[in-house]
């Protein structure tokens, strides 16, 4: 991995549930998963069906090289379409592995690691979160909190909302937070990405408002890319039964206006309904670049370089 990468590669587009098979070839069936390398370090997005693949890339590559495996899993929410990759995710139960997770603190539970082993726990699945042998830390994270990407071999560190940020190396890769309120039920967590004057903001699993999220628009100012969910075509948000106003997903329109009014240079639109065929994400994609040209459909596998 070089020093000086800032790349971006969807592993996983689909909301809900996987659609692998003939009509989804061209965008990719796994869902959620975003793997970015940047400054030597691996930051993954979210832990849907995309990450089983990327654990598999990383077994390979450690059997190649014999250096140990390090990465950090930001999750967005922990809603199952991005967690159900997690427990076939073969780098966290090997020993050569060290692997920070972070996310929202669950409402309902305990903390984030009594959540994640939910879908680790028989009868769901045979093996718990601590019987793997990866060494790891799990907390969360939450708005107004930086995380700096400093040393590739350790845990990146970690910036509350009180502390001076000016200590922060500008050439340093960091990650700030923001919470959406805008998904049913306790919220979802939007991440962006700063390199070298780079950055790529990732807001999955977010609906549009009346006049634009202002709060997010803030927040993706400016960046290089913005990754934003658009899981429904204007008809079938509030037209075609069922009405999906208020399920926390948006339209390509929504992400559009995003665009615009943060003034970003690109826009990803991802979180595919498993509904939409290549061909009707392909007329959606088409939709969307006569608003705002530099728009263009998440595909599993294609690298996004940055820098």
């Amino acid at each position: 991995m070089s020093k000086d990468e800032f790349m971006v590669k969807f592993r996983g587009v689909r909301g809900g549930y996987p659609m692998p098979g003939p009509t989804t070839v061209k965008y990719g069936g796994n869902t959620t998963c975003i793997e970015i390398r940047v400054d030597g370090h691996l930051i993954i997005i979210d832990a849907g069906t995309g990450i089983i693949r990327l654990g598999q890339q990383m077994m390979a590559e450690y059997a190649a090289t014999k250096k140990p495996m390090h990465a950090t899993i930001l999750l967005t929410h922990l809603h199952h379409d991005h967690t159900q990759g997690f427990p076939f995710f073969v780098p966290v139960r090997h020993a050569q592995s060290q692997i920070c997770i972070l996310g929202p603190r669950p409402q309902q539970e305990q903390d984030l690691e009594s959540a994640l082993n939910q879908v680790l726990q028989p009868p769901v699945f045979p093996v718990g979160l601590e019987e793997m042998h990866s060494r790891r830390r799990v907390g969360h994270i939450r708005q107004g909190e930086t995380l700096a990407f400093t040393d590739p071999q350790n845990y990146p560190q970690f910036f509350s909302v009180h502390d001076d940020l000016s200590c922060i190396d500008p050439n340093t890769a960091s990650v700030k937070v923001l919470r959406g309120f805008h998904h049913p039920r306790e919220g979802v967590l939007i991440y962006r990405i700063d390199y070298r004057g780079h950055s790529v903001v990732v807001a999955t699993d977010t609906e549009g408002y009346i006049g634009v999220d202002r709060r997010l628009v803030d927040f993706a100012h400016g960046a290089d890319l913005l990754i934003h969910d658009a899981e429904y075509d204007e008809h079938e948000y509030a037209d075609t039964p069922p009405v999906r106003q208020g399920w926390g997903h948006s339209t390509w329109r929504m992400a559009v206006d995003v665009a615009l009014a943060a003034q970003v240079q690109r826009l990803a639109l991802t979180h595919h309904s498993p509904a939409h065929d290549d061909a009707y994400l392909e007329e959606m994609e088409r939709k969307a670049q006569a608003h705002f040209p530099n728009a263009f459909m998440a595909i599993e596998d294609e690298p996004i370089t940055l820098l």
